[in-house]
């Protein structure tokens, strides 16, 4: 016999779930960057899209989130003819109508080649820690960027960034007691997944008039605070280059982190995705500082352990919806990661056409090979827009009242703070509403930008911010925010 559960007015019969016996901890996470604001936006995408012009603007531009193709950055040419080659072997078939119809190159067919002869077909299961030759790839990638070796059997791949840090999080925290250290402002991927792992978020602030540094003292007091309050603290999370704060960590800053790390048993978990998108000065991963540490001080740092994560999602990729990522282990017991294979295991394995996006990011053509040329012109093309479009940003936020911005150095975001007149702060307490909340949903509805209120990724008390991305093309939606922010100021003043 068949049960339903659904509500049923005339039956009288009550759903099995209800707001109330589902998981609390569910309820308790929160992810802005996909909340109120991200919601009320596609409403107005919709609304435009069905022809309604009731709207004050013409156009929805969600820079609220790291989404760069649903902005218009275009896929890069060599990276979407390979896959397409996976997705349908049957094309090769034809070498001459793909190289004479099609434009494709003959390191693109070889690349698909060598990649099928490995996962036989992207439609079937791979080894649960992703296919070997695509952890070989990543390996050789890993080696070349920091000049230290890497091991394949150290790499697992994920079905991006997201997914490993959901993994080893799942990992670490076994206790309501287990706490873990998450810089503020801060991604909402941490604290929303410790609230999921009922585990404890011990935040630690971020200096924002240095360039949003780490202060190592302000760690340790965070640090020493949690423990004094029964807090087990068994990990620290660096976000490099940040989000939503877009700062690189120099390698001083790194050692801090690491010498902490080694002091005070903590594993680091390092994310890394942003770390092609570096304006000033250039990436150091936590990986290649630790092993320069190691060989200056053996014996201090040889049982750090680490997690480096990286993602197909940022960079001049922008691949987010391929879902393709790693996370590569450092210094960890092989009985724990032995537990950590157990757990991907149940997830079978991440998507494998995530798996082979990855390995065409970490070794793309060549110099040399017919493709270079046309995906050199096409990263940087992605690269300089990036930065172009952050200058601008920062530029335009130079110009606006009680507005400050640290000068764009790395990632896809900046995270300017805002200065509100007393009204606006009062109108937005009387809607029962963080004033930078408040601020955003006025911007939204009067210029159709999406951007993030700075309470959706923790701030510094009375202080306000907003992340906006800079990844939509153009400019014009740069001024609308200028102009938006003239008239709010004048209002409230």
């Amino acid at each position: 016999m068949t049960v339903s559960y659904t509500t049923n007015a005339l039956s009288g019969r009550a759903r099995c779930l209800n707001p109330d016996n589902i998981n609390p901890h569910v309820k308790e996470a929160k992810y802005a960057v996909r909340g109120e604001l991200a919601v009320k936006a596609e409403e107005y995408r919709v609304k435009l899209a069905q022809g309604d012009k009731s709207l004050p603007f013409d156009s929805v531009i969600f820079a609220n989130i790291g989404n760069p193709q649903q902005l218009d950055q275009k896929p890069i040419t060599f990276f979407r003819q390979v896959l397409s080659l996976l997705e349908n072997p049957a094309l090769l078939d034809n070498p001459e109508v793909l190289r004479t119809s099609f434009g494709y190159q003959q390191d693109v067919v070889d690349r698909a080649k060598t990649l099928l002869a490995d996962v036989q077909s992207v439609g079937a299961y791979s080894h649960s820690q992703g296919a070997p030759i695509i952890r070989r790839s990543v390996a050789n990638f890993i080696e070349q960027r920091d000049g230290f070796p890497a091991n394949p059997q150290d790499l697992f791949l994920t079905a991006g960034a997201s997914s490993g840090v959901s993994n080893i999080l799942n990992v670490i925290c076994s206790s309501p007691e287990t706490g873990v250290l998450v810089p503020i402002p801060q991604y909402p991927l941490y604290t929303a997944t410790l609230a999921l792992l009922n585990a404890r978020c011990v935040p630690y602030h971020l200096e924002e008039d240095k360039a949003w540094g780490t202060d190592v003292n302000a760690i340790r007091a965070s640090l020493e605070k949690a423990k004094a309050a029964g807090t087990d603290v068994r990990s620290i999370v660096v976000i490099n280059p940040g989000n939503p704060t877009g700062a690189s960590l120099s390698p001083d800053d790194i050692k801090s982190v690491l010498d902490l790390a080694a002091e005070e048993k903590l594993v680091v978990m390092a994310d890394e995705v942003y770390q092609t998108n570096v304006f000033e000065g250039e990436f150091t991963s936590f990986k290649k500082r630790l092993r320069q540490l190691q060989q200056e001080q053996p014996g201090k740092y040889d049982n750090v352990e680490l997690v480096s994560l990286h993602s197909v999602s940022k960079g001049m990729v922008g691949e987010c919806g391929q879902r393709g990522g790693y996370f590569e282990l450092v210094g960890f017991d092989p009985l724990v990661t032995a537990q950590i294979y157990k757990l991907v295991s149940i997830g079978l394995c991440p998507p494998v056409i995530g798996q082979c996006l990855l390995e065409l990011m970490v070794n793309p053509p060549k110099a040399g090979e017919p493709s270079h040329e046309l995906y050199q012109k096409e990263y940087n093309a992605i690269r300089d827009g990036l930065h172009k479009r952050a200058l601008a940003l920062y530029e335009a936020f130079q110009r606006m009242e009680g507005v400050e911005c640290q000068k764009p150095q790395g990632a896809m975001y900046l995270f300017p703070s805002i200065t509100l007149p007393q009204k606006a702060v009062d109108a937005a307490a009387a809607e029962n509403r963080a004033a930078d909340e408040f601020y955003c949903l006025r911007l939204l509805d009067a210029t159709g930008v999406c951007v993030v209120p700075g309470s959706g990724f923790g701030q510094k008390e009375n202080t306000l911010h907003f992340r906006t991305t800079f990844l939509a093309p153009g400019t014009d939606w740069v001024e609308r925010i200028v102009k938006f922010h003239s008239e709010f100021m004048a209002k409230y003043k």
